[in-house]
């Protein structure tokens, strides 16, 4: 936190001072983003029956872990769910993840599931560890971006906890008995991750997030355009350092050193990636999201 402040695991929705909400600071177009967040947050248990297939007869602590893990996802989409019912009444939490639990089933969500699709258990923590430092950079420029306090709170509980989560999963995958990946492998993971951040999860969460159901016969889900909107209000919140950061912490997670001069360069190159698949300009700080 740029005031100091250290945030603890195991907070709880009774520690967000709900009663400062001011309306008047709220921005419209970070509700639809922390609309969309609450749906993937909230959808943590189906990933938790993925893991668990992962490391089925692996370590109990681990296991327990990846369970806790999921009980503080959960909790980071009813925190944000609540706030963007705050900011508009009209919208429900509960009928946007209904609807986005039922349309977004990737295959590797299959009950039968017992082996990560990234070929081994340090292959699915490099990709969790690239999830992890996405989120926990989001989360950091939301809570440096908007003025509205709550949502500034709950962006900083849940950034600390995305920062521990990596942790988490950082020293799972170096606590694993099967050899290492050589470097290639790790970077060809964790790209691959990034390149799924446009599949149809952020994409479908947007959309369920902002058009209703009684609009779908209307506004039909259309991937691409969803994914276009979701990249800029992505591009619309992070700032260069948060980039910077996002990257250093993947660079780490492949095994390279996050201060070396590739990482730096790899970081302006994501920067400028970002921007102009945004839409924006490369040279300009995140404007206010107001779009």
């Amino acid at each position: 936190m740029t005031d100091g402040t250290v945030y603890a695991a195991g907070w709880t929705l009774d520690d967000i001072p709900w009663s400062r909400f001011d309306r008047a600071k709220v921005e419209p177009g970070m509700v639809d983003a922390v609309k969309a967040a609450s749906l993937v947050e909230y959808n943590a248990p189906a990933y938790v029956a993925y893991l668990h297939g992962v490391f089925a007869g692996g370590d109990p602590q681990t296991l327990d872990d990846i369970t806790r893990w999921g009980r503080e996802e959960a909790q980071h989409g009813i925190a944000l769910g609540r706030w963007a019912e705050l900011a508009d009444p009209g919208w429900s939490f509960a009928d946007a993840f209904a609807r986005f639990h039922a349309g977004y089933r990737p295959p590797h969500f299959a009950s039968d599931a017992t082996a990560s699709i990234r070929g081994s258990r340090r292959g699915e923590m490099i990709a969790r560890c690239v999830v992890e430092s996405g989120t926990s950079s989001y989360y950091s420029a939301i809570r440096d971006t908007v003025d509205e306090p709550v949502l500034k709170e709950i962006a900083a509980h849940i950034a600390a906890d995305e920062f521990r989560h990596y942790r988490f999963f950082f020293d799972t995958m170096h606590a694993q008995t099967e050899p290492d990946l050589p470097f290639w492998r790790k970077l060809i993971v964790a790209l691959g991750r990034v390149n799924e951040s446009e599949d149809d999860e952020l994409a479908f969460a947007y959309y369920c997030a902002t058009v209703g159901a009684d609009e779908a016969a209307e506004k039909p889900y259309i991937r691409e355009h969803y994914a276009r909107a979701t990249l800029r209000r992505t591009g619309l919140i992070y700032s260069r350092q948060h980039v910077r950061k996002l990257v250093q912490m993947v660079a780490k997670a492949v095994g390279a050193s996050p201060q070396s001069r590739m990482t730096e360069a790899a970081a302006v190159l994501a920067w400028r990636v970002m921007r102009l698949r945004a839409g924006l300009s490369v040279s300009a700080r995140s404007a206010p999201v107001t779009a």
